[in-house]
Formats: structure tokens, C-alpha cells, sequence
């Protein structure tokens, strides 16, 4: 029969090094429960895991809406839905909490204007915290407004940003705030984000929700809103989007 050993762990402590030594076998260090439930991780291609909600692929936008809540009015082609100018945003139409969200979305590969007018929309969290999406190869702008950007809140590590034209990816953890009953705020919103294979946002902390003028604030919101995303004139495309509730 084996007989495990216990092991001597022997730790040096305080100023003039007094060695301490204690007892432990392997076991009782060892954690059983809870067991991590079983995920059948995506295939090649970004494809979505076992558990994730698929809310675009490519198909049609049948799980989401326009602001008035009718059918989104962006055009489908070659598995990609396109912002079509002057349809507005388009919401899930069920809500979100914290999220893994991967999303693929790629800029025109005519390139017309500058700055902010070039390649430009947006990806809200619960309709209010914008990752923003641009066209930021070889476009300066004000760095908390470029790709990857949080936006107006945290300028991104660094731009990884492909060419006009080219498919990117964003691969986003968003973890919603939380608030008391009467309102006030328990803990604030935060951000990991990688861009192309890049991290780019490190558990980076929201101030509130975005704003285009001034400061961000929080004010009490639902625990679970849809996500948005921006028409903001341009022609930018999306694809294979999924998203995993946290």
C-alpha cells in the first residue's frame, strides 16, 4: 500500500529570518466543488462556443430591432450586416448584463474623410457604454476617440488596428455595474478588451456612461439592457457575432 507523506513546508518570517515549519498533505489544499460546467469551445473561425447566444450569423438580424422597435433596417450581404445611413442604431432585443461579446466588423475600403468621419460606429454596452469603432489606420484623432478606444473614458494601449477594408475583431469581457435600491452605485462598470489578438483595455474602470459633452456620471439603470450598435453615417460592416452572459 502507498502511504502519502505529509509535506514539511518551512517558511522564513520577520526581520532576523525565523524559520517556521508546519505539516500539510497535498489534499487539503485540493478544491472539488463547484465543478466548472462542461464548454465545448468554438471551432476555427471564431465560431461560437456550446453556450453562447449567436446574435448574428450572418443570415439576418431577426434578434434585432430599431430604436421604435421595428425590424433593423441594415443591409445583409456576403454574411455581413451593413450600417445603412440614416437607419439609426439597431438593439438586441433581449437584454445583457455582464457579457463576453466576440464581434467582427470591418471599416469601407473606399476611404472617405478624416479623423471621427472616417469608418465610424460603435458598440454600446447596455445602450450606454461605448467601445468604439473606427477606421484608425493611419487616421489620427483625439486618442480616447480611436478604435478601442472606451470611449471619451480610456485611450486604448495601443492601436492594432488593420487597413480599410480588412475584417477586425473585437473580444470583449464587459462587466455591468451594479446599484442599491435607492439608486446608488455598488460597484462600477469595467472593461477588458483585445483588438485583433491585442489587448488593448485591461479591466480598465468606467466612470459612468458615455457622454459626448462632459463628464460621465452614473445614474441607476436596469440590471439587464440590450446591446447597440451605431449608425453613425458610415458604411462600417459586422459579422459573427456571439455573446456568453456572465
Amino acid at each position: 500500500m502507498k502511504t502519502t507523506l505529509p509535506t514539511i513546508t518551512c517558511l522564513a518570517l520577520g526581520l532576523f529570518s525565523t524559520v517556521t515549519c508546519f505539516a500539510q498533505k497535498p489534499e487539503e489544499t485540493e478544491v472539488w466543488e463547484p465543478e466548472p460546467a462542461v464548454v465545448t469551445p468554438g471551432s476555427a473561425n471564431n465560431q461560437a462556443p456550446s453556450d453562447a447566444i449567436v446574435l448574428f450569423d450572418g443570415k439576418d438580424l431577426s434578434l434585432w430591432e430599431d430604436k421604435d422597435g421595428n425590424a433593423a433596417g441594415w443591409e445583409i450581404k456576403d454574411g455581413a450586416a451593413t450600417v445603412v445611413k440614416g437607419t439609426g442604431v439597431i438593439n438586441t432585443k433581449s437584454g445583457f448584463g455582464s457579457v463576453q461579446l466576440h464581434i467582427e466588423w470591418r471599416a469601407p475600403s473606399k476611404v472617405v474623410g478624416d479623423g471621427q468621419g472616417r469608418g465610424n460606429s460603435g458598440i454600446f454596452f447596455q445602450g450606454l457604454y461605448e467601445l468604439q469603432v473606427l477606421d484608425s489606420y493611419d487616421n489620427r484623432t483625439y486618442s480616447n476617440g480611436q478604435a478601442a478606444s472606451m470611449y471619451k473614458q480610456h485611450i486604448p494601449l495601443v492601436n492594432a488596428s488593420r487597413p480599410p477594408g480588412e475584417w477586425q475583431t473585437y473580444d470583449i469581457v464587459f462587466k455591468a455595474p451594479s446599484f442599491d435600491q435607492s439608486g446608488k452605485l455598488l460597484t462600477p462598470a469595467y472593461v477588458t478588451a483585445i483588438h485583433n489578438g491585442v489587448l488593448v483595455q485591461d479591466h480598465v474602470e468606467l466612470l459612468g456612461p458615455t457622454k459626448f459633452i462632459g463628464q460621465p456620471e452614473y445614474q441607476a439603470h436596469d440590471a439587464k439592457l440590450p446591446l447597440q450598435l451605431q449608425d453613425h453615417g458610415n458604411p462600417v460592416s459586422y459579422r459573427n457575432i456571439w455573446i456568453r452572459e456572465l
